[in-house]
C-alpha cells in the first residue's frame, strides 16, 4: 500500500510516499480501508519532535532520532477491510471514523485500529468531514465538558478559527454558553457565520484589555500569559489551556508547553480553576457523542483545503506554516 513514512526528525520535506505492507488486524482491531484523513498540529509537533521536553514526556510516541511509529497521521475516515476476531461492533463494509491513537498511521491506504477508537460514520457527512472530527473535536469536547459549560455562561475562545476552535464555538453553543471567538481580521466572518454570539479581532482588540468577564476561557493558541487570562475570568472561572504556539526552524524546549507547566503549578495557589489538555482521551463514546451533535445539525466540520495523498508534506506545511483556518483533510 502507499503511505506517507518518516525516519526521523525535521520539515515535511523529510517525508516521502512509499510502498509498504498493509498492515494486518489484531484479534481487537479494525483494518480500515482510508478514504480521507485529517491534518492536525499534533503531526508537525511529532514530525519535528518539537518542542524537546515533549521527547521525554511522551515515550510511547517520540523516539530519540525520530517518531516511534514511521507513518504520520491520526484521524481518518473510511470503509471496514478486515476485523479481528474479537471486534462485534463492526462488520465489514461499515462506513467508520476515528483516532488511530498514539500509534499514528493515517496517512496511508489501509490503517488497523483497535475497535475502541472508532465510531460508525456520521450518515450526513462525506468521508473528508467526517475525518476532520476524531482529535480536534474530542479535544473541544473534553476541555468544555470537564470545565461543566453551562447554559447561560460566558464562554471565550482564543483561536476560534482553529482546527480545535471551529468545534469549541459550536459546542459551546450547543451548551447554551454565549459565545465569544477570538481570530484574525479574515477569519471573523467563519466565526460569526458557525454561532460565535461576538467576535473579537485580535488585529485590533486586546481581549485581554477588555472589561468583559469570562465563566470559561478556552485557550488554543498559548500567547498570552497566565496573569492575562485569569485577569478576565470571573472570581470563580475557569481557564482551559490546550497547546497551542507556531513552529520555528528548530524544535524548542518548552513551546507552548511552557504556559502548560505554569498553569499546572500555580493551580493550587489561585483562586480560579486552571485546566491543563496534555492528553486528551480519545475513545468510541467520545466519538459517538460527536456524531449525535453532527446528526442533529448542532455542529458542522469546517474544511480550509484538501490534498490529495501524494501532497501530504504540503499539507502539513501549510497546517504548520500558513496559519490554516478550521481543517486541512487528505483524500486517499
Amino acid at each position: 500500500m502507499k503511505a506517507i513514512f518518516q525516519d526521523r526528525y525535521g520539515s515535511s520535506d523529510l517525508l516521502q510516499l512509499r510502498d509498504v505492507d498493509r498492515p494486518v488486524a489484531a484479534d481487537n482491531e479494525v483494518l480500515v480501508r482510508v478514504h480521507a484523513a485529517a491534518v492536525n498540529a499534533r503531526d508537525w509537533h511529532i514530525m519535528r519532535g518539537d518542542p524537546y521536553l515533549a521527547r521525554l514526556m511522551f515515550r510511547p510516541v517520540f523516539g530519540f532520532g525520530g517518531p516511534k511509529t514511521k507513518i504520520r497521521g491520526s484521524d481518518f475516515a473510511g470503509r471496514v477491510e478486515a476485523v479481528g476476531s474479537r471486534v462485534t461492533r463492526f462488520r465489514v463494509g461499515d462506513e467508520v471514523y476515528g483516532d488511530v491513537g498514539d500509534g499514528d498511521g493515517a496517512f496511508a491506504e489501509y490503517v488497523c485500529a483497535t475497535d475502541d477508537l472508532l465510531d460508525h460514520k456520521p450518515a450526513n457527512l462525506t468521508f473528508e468531514q467526517a475525518a476532520a472530527i476524531p482529535l480536534a473535536g474530542s479535544t473541544a469536547l473534553m476541555g468544555l465538558r470537564r470545565a461543566g459549560v453551562q447554559p447561560g455562561q460566558q464562554v471565550l475562545i482564543n483561536g476560534a478559527s482553529g482546527g480545535v476552535g471551529t468545534f469549541a464555538v459550536q459546542i459551546a453553543r450547543s451548551l447554551g454558553a454565549e459565545v465569544t471567538g477570538v481570530c484574525s481580521t479574515r477569519n471573523v466572518d467563519l466565526v460569526r457565520s458557525i454561532g460565535a454570539d461576538h467576535v473579537v479581532d485580535y488585529t485590533r482588540e486586546d481581549f485581554t484589555h477588555g472589561n468583559r468577564r469570562y465563566d470559561v476561557l478556552f485557550d488554543l493558541v498559548a500567547n498570552r500569559s497566565l496573569g492575562e487570562y485569569r485577569r478576565v475570568l470571573t472570581p470563580t472561572g475557569t481557564l482551559i489551556l490546550s497547546g497551542g504556539g507556531v513552529s520555528g526552524p528548530r524544535p524548542r524546549l518548552f513551546g507552548p508547553m511552557g504556559l502548560t507547566l505554569s498553569g499546572m503549578m500555580r493551580a493550587r495557589f489561585v483562586r480560579h480553576r486552571v485546566l491543563t489538555l496534555t492528553d486528551v482521551p480519545r475513545s468510541s463514546e467520545i466519538l459517538a457523542s460527536l456524531r449525535e451533535l453532527v446528526e442533529a445539525g448542532k455542529v458542522v466540520p469546517v474544511i480550509d483545503q484538501t490534498y490529495p495523498l501524494v501532497e501530504t508534506p504540503e499539507a502539513i506545511r501549510y497546517v504548520e506554516v500558513e496559519h490554516a483556518r478550521a481543517k486541512v483533510v487528505i483524500t486517499v
